[in-house]
Parts: structure tokens; C-alpha cells; sequence
């Protein structure tokens, strides 16, 4: 299946900058097929169930994918009928996130911000920017990860408040990004306020990092 695609200059010295990376990423991931996105999708939904932290988990922060991002709606229909509380995002027009709980593939509604990609967001009652900081793990979107755990994003900033926002609460969910096999490589550019996730979830696996993910 095409995941297997590599970027074999990541972690070499003169490392990409992050918005060149972005693209290399984003070229590969264009090259996945329909077939490959849910054949993918079905792998990284019985990966991550087998975490821990998910299993005993009473609410989960997640987001519905798009396009050709590992896809996840086959692990939030499963958690909810696990009875887990699902957090879904929704944008705000300053790029922060708003939360609203799923209720099901026909509760989300398709949002066009902008020129933008168009979104999958709750459809329902909005909860307020802090309703992450109730979730006992969040699942965070990415385009990479790196033996540090440093998550690269998509560059809007969005994630990077949710992070502060959690650390300002003194709320301490596991943070895991969903990724394809071949975007867990050996570094990512990171900046002074980026933080590291606690694992990262594939098609093939999962991969911890640091000390354990809170409890």
C-alpha cells in the first residue's frame, strides 16, 4: 500500500524547515488511493484501541479527518459505543478550537472555512474553548513525529493552544498522534514552545515516548 513512502533526508544535519517539510509530507500523503485511506484507517482504529490509556478513558479529545489523513472515524464510532464522551473541534476565526460532543457520523456537519479545506465539525451544542481540558487523552492530527516525540502540524497554531491551554489548567491527558508507518521518522525542526506527545499511533503499531503518559 502506498504509506510506505519515505522522506530519507529527514534527521540529517541540515534539517528542512518546517514548512518545506509540510509539503514533502502533504505530496506523499496525496499519493495514498482511497483503498490505502481506509485500509489504513481500519489498521490505525485496532492499534490505538489497544492503548492502555484509551481503554480506561471516560472522555477522548479527537477530530474527524479529511482527505487523505489517517483516518479515524472508525475509532471514534467505537469509542463512543464504548460509552466514552468523544470531543469533537470545531474552528474558531481566530484558529482556536471550540468542543462539541459526537453523537454519531450523522451528527457532524461540513464546514467551509474560508478557502480552506472543508471540515467535519459537531453539529451540536458548543461546549467552550476549555472542554478539552476535561478529556483524559487527546488524539492530535500531524504530519510527522520524531524520536522525541516533537509533533510537526499543519501550521495553523490550532493544537498549540489547545497544548497551552491543558498545561495552563494543570490538566495531564495523554497526548497521542495519529500518523501513517512512514511519518514517525528521526527529527522534526522544533521551537522552544512545541511540546512532545506521549506516543504516536500507526497502521502497524505504537510507539511511547519519554517517561510513561500520565495516569
Amino acid at each position: 500500500m502506498g504509506t510506505g513512502a519515505t522522506l530519507s533526508h529527514i534527521g540529517r544535519p541540515a534539517e528542512p524547515d518546517k514548512r518545506t517539510l509540510r509539503r514533502e509530507f502533504l505530496a506523499v500523503r496525496n499519493t495514498l488511493t482511497a483503498d490505502d485511506v481506509r485500509e489504513a484507517a481500519a489498521a490505525l482504529a485496532e492499534r490505538a484501541l489497544e492503548l492502555p490509556e484509551l481503554e480506561r478513558a471516560r472522555t477522548v479529545a479527537a477530530y474527524v479527518s479529511v482527505g487523505t489523513e489517517p483516518g479515524t472515524l472508525a475509532l471514534l464510532d467505537t469509542l463512543r459505543a464504548r460509552g466514552v464522551r468523544v470531543l469533537l473541534p470545531a474552528l474558531l476565526p481566530d484558529n482556536d478550537l471550540d468542543w462539541g460532543a459526537y453523537a454519531g457520523e450523522g451528527s457532524l456537519a461540513r464546514v467551509q472555512h474560508g478557502g480552506r479545506m472543508a471540515l467535519f465539525e459537531p453539529a451540536g451544542e458548543r461546549l467552550g474553548p476549555d472542554a478539552v481540558t476535561t478529556a483524559d487523552v487527546v488524539l492530535l492530527p500531524g504530519l510527522a513525529v520524531d524520536a522525541r516525540g516533537m509533533r510537526l502540524g499543519r501550521g495553523g497554531g490550532s493544537y498549540d493552544r489547545v497544548l497551552t491551554r491543558l498545561e495552563q489548567a494543570g490538566a495531564r491527558p495523554a497526548l497521542v498522534v495519529l500518523l501513517y508507518d512512514s511519518e514517525v521518522v528521526g527529527r522534526v525542526p522544533a521551537e522552544e514552545h512545541d511540546q512532545p506527545v506521549h506516543a504516536v499511533v500507526t497502521p502497524s503499531g505504537v510507539r511511547r515516548f519519554g517517561a510513561d503518559v500520565p495516569h
